[in-house]
């Protein structure tokens, strides 16, 4: 699935992987790559923890360190409506809501952080970061530190699964080239966000065109890609679909794009976390199905719209 199954990743393929959209979606995985860590601190946004450590349930589950310092540090990139985007010089989405339901059961704030996508993983290795929400595909290549051809060049990092969602198509309005399945775009260009697992799904279906030549032209931010479609000079994007519905939805009121075919890929979004802190990482999967359980969960999905992508109970390196 999606992207980001890189969406290093993806995200997958989120790169299987939900670009600032609407206003900001044109304007402007996770492939493990050996990029640096690539995170900008004066873009943090806090969310709000729910109160005093001693009275939050699950504080005493918290590694140390991160009860002293009272806060998770979250690497994103904050550029993927309703996900996570930035409004109003704040981080705002579906992810920052869920972890923002996640610090009232752990009594800490969680400060996200905006960067590039294939430097997200990167920023775990390194520290910088605690944790990763970015709708951030969880697949086995993440999950082992594998690049593309199978080459380890990480440790990989731990998920805790708390979304799903399937891969569309995203078409400039009106849909004038006819596109409506993956096969369609064989001798046409696409436009897609580099190190998603979206960029892989058009690799492999550039294998298939053959000698019908599929052009892929990748991009640092959806955004970019979006606005490539929109101009003319690609035919199609390949998003998660809540993100591509809401770009269709919002973007030039709705006169920009619209989404075509069937969603295809289904797969899990996970919150990345070193494998050297399985202490934080099972704490976010009690916390996550605490909110599961008292329904803020499904308050915070419910309130972007893609309630549909609710999972039942968090798991861990479920993804494939």
């Amino acid at each position: 699935m999606t992207a980001r199954s890189t969406r290093c990743t993806t995200a997958k393929t989120r790169t299987s992987r939900l670009a600032a959209v609407a206003a900001i979606a044109v304007a402007g995985s996770v492939l493990l790559t050996a990029c640096g860590d690539q995170t900008e601190g004066g873009s943090a946004t806090p969310t709000k923890s729910g109160g005093s450590a001693s009275a939050a349930p699950l504080f005493s589950k918290l590694p140390a360190d991160i009860q002293k310092a009272g806060v998770i540090k979250v690497g994103t990139d904050a550029s993927y409506a309703p996900m996570e985007f930035t409004e109003g010089g704040k981080i705002v989405g579906v992810d920052p809501d869920i972890a923002a339901a996640l610090g009232k059961q752990l009594g800490v704030k969680f400060e996200f952080t905006s960067g590039t996508f294939d430097g997200l993983i990167t920023s775990i290795y390194t520290g910088r970061q605690d944790v990763i929400m970015s709708s951030m595909t969880d697949n086995k290549k993440r999950q082992e530190g594998l690049d593309d051809n199978g080459k380890k060049i990480g440790k990989g990092i731990d998920f805790v699964d708390y979304f799903s969602s399937g891969v569309s198509l995203l078409v400039k309005k009106g849909n004038p080239q006819g596109v409506n399945s993956l096969d369609d775009l064989c001798g046409k260009t696409v436009a897609v966000q580099r190190g998603t697992i979206y960029e892989d799904t058009f690799k492999a279906q550039a294998t298939k065109c053959g000698a019908n030549k599929l052009t892929i032209q990748a991009f640092d931010t959806d955004a970019e890609a979006q606005t490539r479609v929109k101009a003319g000079g690609a035919v199609a994007d390949l998003n998660d679909y809540p993100v591509a519905a809401y770009i269709a939805k919002t973007s030039g009121g709705g006169n920009d794009f619209e989404v075509v075919g069937n969603q295809s890929d289904v797969g899990l979004f996970g919150i990345g976390v070193s494998k050297d802190n399985t202490q934080l990482r099972d704490a976010i999967k009690e916390a996550l199905d605490a909110i599961i359980k008292d329904g803020t969960y499904a308050d915070a999905l419910k309130k972007w719209d893609v309630s549909d992508s609710a999972v039942k109970t968090a798991t861990v390196n479920a993804g494939k």
